[in-house]
């Protein structure tokens, strides 16, 4: 059997008395778009933090390529995510430069690019997300929530990276410019050949991007399987979810008036 690009093995995460993570499992294959749907306070991004390094697991072990990496540190901890590629949520332009530095800021801190060359680079890659070269000298303040989140799109492959993780890409947009981002992301890390891994609870997103989905409740990967077959998932919790229902086992605290 082929090895995993991407493994997570029992990892668990606390914070106080409350278990967000709770022995969860998790193999992508290489090539492999991944996406990972619950709720709100599921843990989905407690569980991108612990395999970007930006929390440590309180147990478990996450592999890239079968190397342990929670407990690399200094130069291996930074050059291990050279390899990796995010897109956060609500984008995380650094507001203080222009787009073009924004795209190109990995290829100049991490990778010693030259500025004209870093430049030429960049407005390569905003042309792959749709955008034209003069909106690489704006700045993040003057681009709508759309352009944003091209330009995060940009700043994520410019450097192209093995792995790409995308942290709710497409909260806070109209249906059009989502499927439209959507679009983006299948596209780009299918040109890259990268393994992907979103977390999200747009279920059109989901099945837009995905290979396999699962789903993660109770702190662990309760269901997964096929994108095709997420309808018919035989899960109740799958269930409920993927249809927005208010009844089933996920039961929702909400004081009534």
């Amino acid at each position: 059997m082929a090895q995993p690009k991407l493994s997570l093995r029992g990892v668990c995460k606390r914070f106080g008395r409350k278990v967000v993570l709770d022995g969860l499992d998790l193999d992508i294959m290489a090539g492999e778009s991944v996406v990972i749907i619950g709720g709100s306070g599921t843990g989905k991004s407690v569980m991108l933090k612990c395999v970007l390094g930006l929390l440590q697991p309180d147990a478990g072990d996450i592999f890239v390529d079968g190397e342990e990496i929670t407990r690399l540190k200094g130069h291996e901890r930074e050059k291990m995510l050279r390899r990796f590629g995010m897109l956060f949520q609500g984008g995380a332009l650094f507001d203080s430069i222009r787009v073009w530095r924004n795209v190109a800021f990995g290829l100049i801190s991490a990778q010693g690019m030259k500025r004209k060359d870093a430049r030429r680079h960049a407005d390569e890659i905003l042309a792959k997300v749709g955008l034209g070269p003069e909106v690489g000298d704006l700045s993040p303040a003057e681009l709508s929530g759309g352009m944003r989140k091209r330009v995060a799109l940009a700043r994520a492959i410019a450097t192209n990276p093995e792995i790409l993780f995308f942290d709710e890409p497409t909260t806070g947009l109209d249906p059009i410019m989502a499927d439209v981002i959507n679009e983006l992301i299948v596209e780009r890390v299918r040109d890259l050949g990268a393994t992907a891994l979103t977390i999200t609870h747009d279920m059109a997103s989901a099945r837009k991007v995905a290979d396999r989905i699962g789903m993660l409740y109770g702190g662990k990967i309760i269901w997964i399987g096929p994108a095709a077959d997420i309808e018919r998932s035989g899960n109740p919790y799958v269930d409920q979810f993927i249809h927005g229902r208010a009844e089933g086992p996920i039961s929702m605290d909400v004081q009534r008036l």
